[in-house]
């Protein structure tokens, strides 16, 4: 209870540039991943379509995940030398744009390129609005808001789920692409009531004097960097570890219709919103690599309720609770990063560790499925459950060893 009452008197101490800010943030993220996550509940019709396996269409996942680190480079680098706001809102045009060119790709290796330029502009999002939003939020309510900002990629899977289960059988794959154009229109919000970031605008350097800063923070912090690379390699293979190939899972072995897959989706989408939320806020008391420890434990313990109970009832609670712990985890990112960062280089530092990060982990989604073939059960048919169980649990493990072991810089002043 006392929580929650904290939780409302931050929200509270925000004034209304602030709120603006923080909100416009939080739809580019989670619309972002929306239209990522589309993707993931038609793998298998796509596969069709085109003329291929499962595990060769869930290399398109791969590509984007591989591409984020460039999106994240540049749309940072310009982030730091340009200002935040008008890169955010070039970012958000082009990854609608490139989701929009997907609903019409003709084959197989067209459909590769624009899921790659897609990978560009989700991968700027997330450095441009993370940073926008923790500069412009008070200290003390930054463990609250890193949950809720991160939580827009959870927020995304949900409307995801959602379009899945209203558009789909009606319109199909493409139909789903299509409606992935809409975050475009959240560049008028920017555009009218966001502000440029202040930290920022108090510490902005001539051309020079931006590169020469960059390469000394480079030369300083590369420990730190390599730090980050690997934490956050660890933190995207538990997401899409957890995400990318369940609804497979739910459908190729469980058998699940539409309906009971997206409701799985929209409930365990829930779990994570909620996670996200909580866990970032109890960080600030906790501490930033106390909680990300304990929640990745408790997703261990997780795992045999998550893909081996017997019923769709019991699947449903394993699958909110734990998405509940994954972006719990989650939600510490966006605040452990920003302060962590060297404060030159905010716009460019956690974004591309990240996006490194989702880089390394790139091939997650290709690895389960070929797991799964190799864990083939008595039906002879791919055993997804064994292979999520198994690389999730791997992942956990390193995972918490990673966070005990790093630097912690909770309530820096930016």
């Amino acid at each position: 209870m006392n929580h929650a009452v904290e939780a409302i008197r931050l929200f509270k101490s925000l004034n209304r540039i602030q709120r603006h800010t923080f909100v416009a943030c939080f739809l580019g993220w989670a619309l972002d991943a929306f239209d990522f996550f589309l993707l993931t509940f038609v793998i298998v019709p796509m596969a069709h379509d085109f003329g291929t396996s499962i595990a060769d269409l869930s290399y398109a996942i791969t590509l984007t995940l591989a591409m984020r680190p460039v999106g994240a480079f540049i749309f940072g680098l310009l982030g730091d030398r340009f200002g935040r706001r008008m890169p955010l809102m070039i970012d958000i045009i082009f990854y609608s744009l490139m989701e929009l060119l997907t609903a019409f790709s003709p084959n197989f290796t067209t459909l590769l390129i624009f899921r790659a330029l897609y990978g560009i502009g989700m991968g700027g999002e997330w450095g441009l609005g993370a940073s926008l939003a923790m500069e412009a939020l008070p200290t003390e309510a930054r463990g609250l808001f890193s949950g809720i900002l991160q939580q827009g990629y959870a927020f995304g899977y949900l409307l995801a789920a959602v379009a899945y289960w209203v558009v789909f059988p009606f319109f199909g794959w493409r139909g789903l692409f299509v409606a992935g154009a809409l975050p475009a229109f959240l560049v008028l919000y920017i555009r009218t009531r966001v502000p440029e970031s202040p930290v920022w605008l108090r510490q902005q350097h001539a051309m020079a004097d931006f590169w020469t800063q960059l390469l000394i923070v480079l030369k300083r912090h590369w420990a730190l960097f390599l730090y980050v690379i690997l934490l956050m390699t660890a933190f995207n293979a538990m997401s899409h570890g957890t995400q990318d190939m369940y609804q497979t899972f739910l459908g190729e072995q469980r058998h699940y219709g539409v309906t009971q897959k997206a409701a799985t989706g929209i409930i365990y989408a829930v779990g994570a919103i909620c996670g996200g939320t909580v866990v970032g806020h109890l960080s600030q008391k906790w501490g930033r690599r106390r909680s990300i420890v304990l929640t990745a434990a408790f997703g261990i313990v997780l795992i045999p309720l998550w893909v081996f109970s017997p019923g769709f009832t019991l699947l449903v609670i394993g699958g909110f609770a734990m998405q509940f712990m994954v972006q719990g985890a989650w939600g510490i990112v966006p605040v452990h990063l920003n302060e962590l960062s060297p404060n030159a280089v905010r716009g460019t530092f956690p974004g591309f560790a990240y996006q490194l990060g989702n880089l390394f982990a790139a091939n997650t989604a290709v690895v389960e499925a070929r797991l799964a073939d190799h864990f083939r059960g008595a039906s002879a048919q791919p055993d997804y459950a064994k292979a999520l169980a198994v690389f999730t649990f791997v992942i956990f493990l390193i995972l918490m060893l990673l966070a005990a072991i790093g630097p912690e810089k909770r309530g820096k002043e930016f």
